[in-house]
């Protein structure tokens, strides 16, 4: 049995017995998990081995990317933005971001980045890796691309280039990358330990991703191959959106590459640890060390629901978004009426909820096959709710 790590609080307890139990099941390799309470960490727990080649073991600084994750950590840069008037999510992206409007987009509100609906989930035309990870390619492609459906008229996950749509706003406002602006108005003040754009000197503590997509040796199972194949293969709406722009994210070997831990891809290359997730979430909806990220107005925009029906890329997955926050649903059915977060593929997840006073943050190496949490993150979240009863 793995033996966990870290503390909880004394109502707390039975957390540790399901983060150990996740092990036990052999649902995890390494993992960490941590909880916010009324502003106060509560749960701060890891375990197991960050590193399968060598044997390292996962300690308390060990750091992993959380995909998707990142993408609720964008959205905070984008609320905080909206909140101190420096960003009007209705009006046009164009105002920002002049050459946006090419391709029929000059009415595209930044809502629509936001709430996956600008029929932007790629872009036409092959683009390398090193042009993908770079930015300019990537934005200067989008700014010419013509939405592949009506903006507004539904939703459709834009897995990889929500990031740059969102990040490239972020930019001309600011004129800071994603990842400056992160750091120094919500990691920096926060002490997240949570990065997008990984300095070298941090690359020693990632854990690197074992399974999942994150592992080639999965598609040598004909059955397995041909069923990923059917659901996200290179010409389905879903390959095309995980691997945007232009299939440059195909080779499921780059995820583990100080090259692409280097980069800003703010949909989905942050690297960071639970507590720092945890954090950044308590302060989203609560004071943390006299630190409080937004408002009771903008948490309320935030977090009201913007579309509506399936997810067109997501295979009609009941998943709904706020600004840039996923919300509670019949899939995601965790917390109150008003939770809220980020899940990320294989298993990642940041999340919220301001009535229950709660916040968590989950990491892991083992990546599962969902793109909306699994039994581990929901089993670890429940426990929590379990303990304020």
């Amino acid at each position: 049995m793995t033996e966990s790590n870290g503390t909880t609080a004394s109502a707390f307890e039975t957390v540790r017995d399901a983060f150990e139990a996740n092990f036990t099941k052999g649902l995890e390799i390494g993992a960490s998990f941590s909880a916010y309470y009324r502003g106060q960490k509560v749960v701060d727990l890891w375990g197991g081995t960050a590193d399968v080649a060598t044997g390292r073991a996962w300690d308390e600084r060990t750091l992993a990317l959380v995909f998707s994750t990142t993408k609720g950590a964008t959205a905070v840069c984008a609320n905080k933005l909206a909140q101190e008037g420096k960003l009007d999510v209705d009006a046009p992206v164009a105002r920002y971001w002049p050459e946006f409007a090419s391709g029929g987009k000059e009415n595209i509100p930044v809502s629509f980045l936001l709430s996956h609906q600008a029929g932007l989930a790629w872009t036409d035309g092959a683009m390398t890796t090193e042009e993908a990870l770079s930015w300019d390619p990537v934005v200067d492609a989008l700014a010419q691309q013509v939405p592949h459906y009506e903006p507004g008229s539904q939703h459709g996950y834009h897995a990889t280039t929500y990031g740059w749509l969102v990040g490239e706003v972020i930019r001309r406002i600011t004129g800071k990358s994603v990842g400056t602006y992160f750091h120094d108005e919500i990691a920096g003040p926060l002490g997240l330990d949570f990065w997008i754009g990984l300095p070298e000197s941090e690359e020693p503590r990632v854990a690197p991703l074992v399974g999942g997509l994150a592992d080639p040796l999965m598609l040598e199972d004909p059955e397995v191959r041909a069923f990923v194949n059917e659901i996200m293969g290179p010409d389905t709406i879903l390959g095309k959106s995980l691997f945007s722009p232009g299939g440059a994210f195909s080779d499921p070997n780059i995820w583990n590459t100080r090259a692409l831990h280097a980069a800003e891809v703010p949909a989905a290359n942050g690297i960071g640890d639970a507590r720092s997730i945890a954090r950044m979430y308590a302060a989203c909806i609560g004071t943390v060390d006299g630190v409080r990220i937004l408002t009771e107005e903008q948490l309320r925009r935030a977090t009201t629901q913007l579309t509506i029906g399936p997810n067109t890329v997501l295979l009609d997955m009941d998943i709904q978004f706020g600004l840039g926050f996923m919300l509670r649903s019949s899939l995601i059915e965790l917390g109150g009426p008003r939770s809220f977060g980020h899940f990320g593929a294989g298993g990642s997840v940041g999340w919220a909820d301001p009535e229950a006073e709660l916040s968590f943050g989950y990491v892991m190496n083992r990546m599962d096959m969902g793109l909306a949490g699994d039994i581990r993150s929901y089993e670890l979240i429940n426990a929590c709710y379990a303990a304020t009863r």
